[in-house]
């Protein structure tokens, strides 16, 4: 499989970027009608994983998406452990820059927490749902597999991180969190459709270049399994 591991690691960076670049910060746009509507920062880009989740599973089936989602959720908690060892190390005195690096990576436990949690259940889900619509479809309708299995796995994960995340902290009144959590899924649900016919390019170049195409028959589809097929 020559293209496995370069598909691990853009599944991990954009994990990681995602979430430590993009994850706390609430953004605002004034829409016609409506008015202000705020939604996650990081969405631009976090739907990017799912979409590798989905390739990932789609050519190489579930059990070995399995082993990047596990590379990924240990990368996060390495992140936070990283990110709570640098933050925690006193500055030195002439350094102005303290208050500002603290509001940029000292996550609290509670993002930290939600981040893992909403990353784990979501993407488990996702693969999950993709992998069984394709035995049930027998490999057709690729773009009802990849929207459908996005419509749960992203669904649970802004339903999970954002409440956990945010709910009763200042800056985060309820009507603005679940403005933020309805958005998410909107915007995640619409970067997976619009995105659909880079997915098929994709699959498709990967399944002849690897001479793979993955039916989970027979797949122990527990999130604790090893076997990688």
């Amino acid at each position: 499989m020559r293209y496995y591991d370069f598909v691990m690691a853009a599944f991990v960076a954009i994990l990681l970027l995602a979430n430590i670049i993009g994850a706390a910060k609430r953004s605002e746009v004034d829409l016609p009608i409506i008015g202000n509507w705020a939604f996650g920062a990081g969405v631009m880009f976090f739907p990017l994983s799912y979409i590798i989740g989905d390739v990932l599973t789609e050519v190489y089936g579930y059990a070995r998406a399995r082993r990047v989602i596990w590379a990924g959720f240990a990368a996060l908690i390495f992140m936070a452990f990283m990110s709570w060892v640098v933050v925690s190390l006193p500055p030195a005195h002439d350094w102005p820059d303290q208050p500002a690096y603290e509001a940029v990576f000292g996550n609290s436990w509670r993002i930290v927490l939600a981040s893992m949690s909403a990353f784990w259940v979501g993407e488990f889900a996702n693969s999950f749902v993709l992998a069984k619509m394709k035995l049930l479809t027998k490999g057709r309708f690729l773009w009802m597999r990849t929207i459908g299995s996005t419509v749960i796995g992203q669904g649970l994960d802004s339903l999970i991180f954002y409440p956990l995340a945010f709910y009763g902290l200042a800056g985060w009144p309820l009507d603005k969190l679940w403005q933020v959590v309805i958005s998410q899924f909107i915007f995640k649900t619409a970067w997976e459709a619009l995105l659909t016919p880079v997915t098929y390019a994709v699959v498709n170049h990967l399944k002849r270049a690897e001479l793979v195409d993955v039916y989970d028959e027979g797949t122990a589809f527990s999130p604790f399994g090893s076997k990688a097929g």
